[in-house]
């Protein structure tokens, strides 16, 4: 065997050894306490293999590959290459979460899971008529913002350099920098015919992930929906570093506006990090287990609810459609599971699998691997399985009565009207004639519930059970805290291999997004 080809092996077995210690070191040995009683066998050949040599002869039919290929395929291959293929099919082998990150990928990911990076803070898309660079929105507060960048801005060109036929990507990679360097942009504003440049320096853009339904004048989110009868209105559009702490802010100058209700949106998102959904769960209940996880390494988990720090007192309903998975999905779940909200829209994507984020290369690369499956309070079931049916159970299903499923037409609309609400102008969201129906059903169980309330003058603490009148749709939640419980922080998703542990991000089933840079 050529010594290159042995050096990739014996890296590759003093891998696989390392493995395979650690799984033998939880297996019962028996025959310490028969020594003697039955000798070794003579004859090599009759030898049972193993768990070493298996490890050494699959290492050795993958090295054997990998230098034929190098060796004796019909073109030049490159080495990197070929190593990071081999490793996305192994990843691929075992299920649509977990993947291999290379170095090309690894800040994109790392900024997904921050929701933070160095830059100007535009979002930018390519017109579909002049095919040149436009910008959506500036984000409020950020370098762009304060020169002067508004939405609809055709930008002509970057540092000097043209944009035509520039795409987004290569627009990207030269807007971010070092925090602090200046870049000069070219805008052509809406309804002038002089291009005009600016100058600003980049900073660190952190893109929120709690908004509301509009801006106000000011840039901030307007998170009233209707003044008059005090109903708030949150959207979440992923679960990052920073998401609680954001909603924790919002929902404490709400209360002194003197909120009545809340409509929590989590349509749409993703997911992300598994602690931010159980401290997102925890602001809104004060007792009871809000997740489980337990995988085949690990013990299991549970996260309690705390009562410090509680928002109660008001009546919630959720949002959810088909494109709300992971973190989305125990939130909803965890809140209807405990009566504290109804859950309103349609069925979530139907993903209960929790990633770790395991360092490679000293950090330079990495592995997204599925270690664990998480498990709401009432014990339902609600990871999709690729042969799972309409009729099986998974998901969080919308509250009876509360189904409200869009069409593939009504979905793009939507998009579409999200969008127009989404710009940061002077003028304000123009006018639209679409009709969000799962907002309009979900408004309309608070305002209920407003009125019922002021009738009555019951349910000062919060804790009235939504819709009582009609037949309970989920199972009795375990919301006994065990004495002496602690409140652990669980292997997430994003937890990194030892000796460090940052969170990391869940991919789920997240629509195209724009870019923010």
């Amino acid at each position: 065997m050529p010594w290159r080809r042995w050096i990739l092996v014996l890296s590759l077995v003093s891998l696989a050894f390392c493995g395979a210690g650690v799984l033998r070191a939880d297996d019962d040995d028996d025959d310490d306490d028969v020594i003697g009683q039955q000798s070794e066998p003579k004859d090599e050949a009759a030898r049972p293999e193993s768990k070493e040599d298996h490890y050494f002869e699959l290492m050795r039919v993958f090295a054997d590959t990998f230098e034929q290929i190098e060796r004796n395929y019909v073109k030049d291959v490159d080495r990197r290459k070929l190593l990071e293929a081999a490793l996305r099919g192994m990843m691929d082998e075992l299920d649509p979460y977990s993947n291999y990150i290379s170095p090309d990928d690894l800040a994109k990911f790392n900024v997904q899971v921050e929701q933070e990076f160095s830059g100007i803070g535009i979002q930018v898309t390519i017109d579909s008529q002049s095919r040149r660079l436009t910008v959506t929105s500036p984000l409020p507060g950020t370098p762009a913002y304060k020169a002067g960048i508004r939405a609809g801005d055709t930008i002509m060109e970057i540092n000097g350099k043209t944009t035509e036929k520039m795409t987004v990507d290569d627009a990207v990679k030269i807007l971010k920098g070092k925090e602090g360097d200046e870049v000069t942009i070219g805008v052509l504003h809406q309804g002038n015919a002089q291009v005009e440049q600016l100058t600003m320096p980049r900073a660190r853009i952190h893109v929120p992930t709690v908004m509301g339904d509009t801006y106000n004048p000011d840039g901030t989110w307007n998170f009233m929906l209707d003044p008059e009868k005090k109903i708030a209105y949150i959207r979440v559009s992923a679960f990052s570093r920073n998401t609680a702490k954001e909603l924790k802010q919002t929902l404490t100058d709400l209360k002194s506006q003197d909120m009545k209700a809340l409509i929590l949106d989590l349509r749409f998102n993703p997911g992300g990090l598994l602690t931010s959904a159980v401290e997102i769960a925890d602001l809104f209940l004060d007792e009871g287990k809000i997740v489980s996880t337990k995988g085949r390494n690990t013990e299991e988990r549970v996260q309690y609810a705390r009562k410090s720090g509680t928002f109660s007192g008001f009546p919630m309903a959720v949002l959810v459609n088909h494109y709300s998975a992971s973190a989305s999905e125990i939130v909803s779940a965890a809140l209807q599971d405990h009566k504290r909200a109804i859950v309103v829209g349609e069925r979530t994507w139907g993903k209960a699998s929790v990633q770790n984020v395991i360092e490679l290369e000293a950090g330079k690369s990495a592995l997204k691997l599925t270690t664990a499956s998480y498990h709401r309070p009432s014990g339902k079931n609600i990871h999709r399985l690729p042969d799972s049916k309409e009729s099986d159970e998974w998901g969080v299903m919308p509250d009876e009565n509360y189904s409200v499923p869009f069409t593939v037409p009504e979905t793009e609309q939507y998009y579409k009207y999200r969008h127009l609400r989404d710009v940061l102008s002077k003028e304000g969201p123009p006018k639209s004639d679409f009709v969000d129906r799962q907002l309009a059903k979900a408004r309309e169980y608070v305002t209920e519930q407003i009125s019922a309330e002021n009738r009555s003058g019951e349910n000062k603490s919060g804790d009235k059970k939504p819709d009582e009148k009609k037949p309970d749709s989920t199972a009795k939640a375990d919301t006994g805290k065990p004495d002496g419980a602690k409140t652990e922080k669980p292997v997430d998703k994003a937890e990194k291999s030892p000796p460090k542990k940052p969170e990391a991000k869940d991919e789920g089933a997240k629509p195209e997004a724009k870019s923010s840079r």
